[in-house]
């Protein structure tokens, strides 16, 4: 009896005393220092869940992130989408334009982020020279992204007939794309720098149609970029899958930070 009746006093004291031990831990609860999380499929955000938010005309939050403490962060947060961008580039790397990053520096990125953010559906963007020589060159990159980085679908930057081409033939091969008008940072060279877009008839008219075009060809999802809010406002109404802004208003699906 005697037995028992010291362990019996010796769980007691183990639960008085653990929230006293829980506070001594050098491994603090609910950090970027805790270490990898578990993870459960039935918490992540997939392509349905946005979908879904869509339908129902329920705003979507996006943010970017380039490592794993941010990632833990925003994954704390609750946010839908976790963006690896070619920002990267410049925000990380200190380059002028987005041009010089490689898809291996950008696989770097992804496989960070991914071991931090478990619930957001996970986009990692392609960055310049990854995808414009053939199909073939696009469906590589966009698996390595998938494969190799860990994440849920890629972004690209439309704009041009072989961009479609290529997010035509990465949806065809089962992966997620999200795209990218307006303002394409890639495209510099030829938009003479980082200019709006969509400023007057034709050039917003080329906005909407490319958006369109993404959409026919399976995109998910399209980014509208520094365009004035009237022609987000447009391709919004004209698509049927969610518009995602950056510096384009109030009237898109959501918004990207």
């Amino acid at each position: 009896m005697a037995f028992y009746a010291a362990v019996s006093r010796a769980k007691a004291m183990s639960r008085a005393f653990s929230p006293i031990l829980r506070c001594m831990s050098n491994v603090p609860e609910n950090t970027v220092y805790g270490g990898p999380k578990t993870q459960s499929p039935d918490q992540r955000v997939t392509v349905t869940h946005l979908k879904q938010k869509h339908k129902k005309g329920e705003p979507i939050t996006m943010v970017t992130a380039y490592d794993y403490p941010s990632a833990v962060h925003l994954d704390s947060a609750g946010i839908d989408i976790c963006l690896v961008g070619d920002s990267a580039a410049m925000v990380v790397h200190g380059y002028d334009t987005t041009l010089p990053i490689t898809l291996d520096e950008m696989l770097v990125h992804c496989r960070a982020v991914a071991r931090g953010a478990k619930r957001p559906l996970l986009v990692g963007d392609l960055p310049f020279g990854s995808y414009e020589s053939s199909s073939n060159q696009a469906v590589d990159s966009a698996v390595r992204v998938l494969k190799e980085g860990g994440m849920d679908a890629i972004k690209l930057e439309g704009g041009s007939p072989s961009r479609i081409t290529a997010a035509k033939s990465i949806v065809e091969a089962g992966i997620a794309v999200m795209g990218h008008v307006g303002l394409t940072p890639q495209a510099i060279s030829v938009l003479g720098g980082f200019r709006p877009q969509g400023r007057n008839v034709a050039s917003a008219v080329k906005v909407v149609e490319t958006a369109l075009a993404l959409q026919e060809v399976g995109c998910f999802s399209v980014v509208l970029e520094c365009v004035p809010p009237p022609v987000a406002a447009a391709a919004t109404s004209a698509l049927q899958i969610p518009t995602i802004g950056i510096g384009a208003g109030p009237f898109c699906s959501g918004q990207v930070s």
